[in-house]
């Protein structure tokens, strides 16, 4: 699906990255928030639509189930009526649902699979937009004194310390500068624990689900 592709490609990005290359960064960092907020709208929308479809299903398959029924009832009717041909016809109508049912079934366990899936994109989505939000003015700002320190340095170059102080300036410089932006990369995207979670809990209801096909296709 088109729309979980561009969550993960939002889900993915390196906010730390972004702010470090771009010319603007209050300007980007703006605009990364409100692509998240954009996306999430679309998001909340897809899982209310396939939520709907979801119990359109569910009604169709119950009705199908009664259709099945309706005309199981209609043979027995018929047979005690010693209407044989018609008992065939109620017969076959029944088995016809029955088989619809099977076909009910597997769109239905799809379908969860679908929904859980757009919730979970969803909840990482609103967890990327609270962290982005809550996090923007502090990298921001560590973006700032990157930059003037840079600035300084550049400055103390200029006005010429020798040869071995600046040489031992621009190391200095560019060890601080690595520490404060791998700082930030794992303030924001810390260790990734929470999506490795959230991958189990998916291939936990997946087996789930299956395990539920298989035990209902057995049944039937």
């Amino acid at each position: 699906m088109a729309l979980l592709e561009r969550v993960g490609t939002l889900l993915r990005a390196n906010l730390n990255d972004l702010i470090d290359r771009a010319e603007e960064p209050e300007k980007m960092v703006k605009q990364v928030i409100l692509d998240m907020e954009n996306q999430l709208m679309q998001v909340k929308t897809q899982v209310a639509i396939t939520i709907a479809d979801l119990h359109l299903l569910d009604r169709k398959a119950s009705e199908n189930l009664q259709k099945r029924d309706d005309w199981m009832r209609k043979a027995q009717l018929a047979v005690t009526k010693r209407q044989d041909d018609l008992a065939r016809i109620a017969i076959e109508r029944s088995l016809e649902s029955r088989k619809l049912a099977e076909s009910f079934d597997e769109q239905i366990a799809d379908q969860k699979v679908q929904v859980e899936n757009l919730k979970g994109a969803l909840s990482k989505l609103e967890g990327k937009l609270a962290e982005a939000r809550g996090k923007s003015e502090l990298l921001l700002a560590k973006q700032r004194r990157a930059r003037a320190a840079g600035n300084a340095a550049e400055a103390q170059l200029k006005a010429g310390d020798g040869l071995s102080s600046t040489t031992w300036d621009r190391m200095k410089h560019k060890v601080n500068r690595d520490e404060a932006l791998n700082d930030a990369r794992a303030e924001l995207l810390g260790d990734n624990l929470e999506d490795r979670f959230a991958a189990l809990e998916k291939q936990d209801e997946v087996e789930r689900l299956l395990e539920s096909l298989k035990t209902r296709k057995e049944l039937t």
